[in-house]
């Protein structure tokens, strides 16, 4: 006699087998923010590098037949009052908002690791140097920004530099509140009483452990750079006019957004976007590099 429950069918035969995720699936599921935010930034660099052969036109190509046209199959963001293609103008306009975004965050943190590194173990020079700093970091730096302008000529270096100025400072506390963390790890006790000297302890123990925040840091930086470069733009004390940037895109229609608001809607999207996915970035490189607040699944 047979018995009925030799023949049951097992339940992991009659259910189909379970798909196994990828590692990029996995990737997407652990990290979101730094797939979408990583996705984005990858678009706009490529359309950064590739503005050329996006169908664009010469930006700064005058055509007063054209002024003030709507979006259309001829202008696909329209034209401005000069007859400009927006679209034109908002494509090259990435060139210079990630060239100036990018640029100052490494220069920035360059600086700021240097100035963090040495004010954090170099004890008796931590009180002049860090004073320098509070008194930069007492200005906004849109204001210091614009003053630092104010004593050169616009143009696209420039503005690097002086955005560059405005951020060395929080850099440079950042990484100094993380040398004095690590100063009083067993690790590097154990060095000093060894007898290891203080720029091999700085190379091998401190400055490995300051990247994971300073990468962190980087992307922020990024993005205010580009916010601060925009702002400068739009109120005459960054990129010459003649170069096309978002912020002198959103200036130069300004006085028509009201019945024109295209001109000023289509640069203010890619710089908020741009600011969106660098942002995004930032947080999900944190979430990865911090192992206190990492998410595990």
């Amino acid at each position: 006699m047979n018995d009925p429950f030799l023949a049951a069918p097992v339940l992991s035969d009659v259910l189909p087998p379970r798909k196994r995720r990828g590692p990029v699936a996995l990737f997407i599921r652990r990290y979101p923010n730094i797939a979408v935010g990583g996705f984005l930034v990858f678009i706009i660099i490529g359309i950064a590098i590739f503005a050329p052969v996006l169908g664009t036109i010469d930006p700064t190509a005058l055509s007063p037949i054209h002024r003030t046209q709507p979006p259309s199959k001829a202008f696909w963001f329209g034209s401005d009052m000069l007859g400009r293609d927006v679209y034109s103008r908002v494509l090259y306009g990435t060139q210079i908002s990630v060239t100036v975004g990018l640029s100052v965050a490494l220069f920035a943190s360059i600086i700021g690791l240097a100035i963090g590194l040495v004010s954090g173990v170099v004890r008796p020079l931590d009180g002049i140097v860090m004073r320098v700093m509070d008194g930069l970091m007492s200005i906004p730096p849109i204001l210091l920004a614009i003053a630092l302008m104010a004593l050169s000529r616009g143009s696209v270096l420039n503005v690097i530099i002086a955005i560059t100025i405005t951020e060395i400072p929080r850099v440079s506390r950042l990484v100094r509140g993380v040398v004095l963390t690590l100063r009083e790890r067993p690790y590097v006790e154990a060095a000093i009483a060894s007898g290891t000297r203080l720029p091999a302890i700085m190379w091998k123990h401190i400055l490995p452990n300051t990247l994971p925040p300073l990468i962190v840091q980087l992307t922020f930086i990024c993005a205010q750079a580009m916010i601060i470069e925009a702002a400068l733009s739009f109120i005459g004390a960054g990129t010459p006019p003649s170069i096309p940037s978002w912020g002198n895109i959103m200036a130069e229609g300004r006085a028509l957004w009201q019945v024109k608001p295209y001109i000023v809607f289509f640069p203010a999207a890619f710089l908020s976007i741009t600011v969106l996915a660098v942002n995004l970035l930032g947080d999900g490189l944190r979430d990865a590099l911090d192992p206190r607040i990492a998410k595990r699944f």
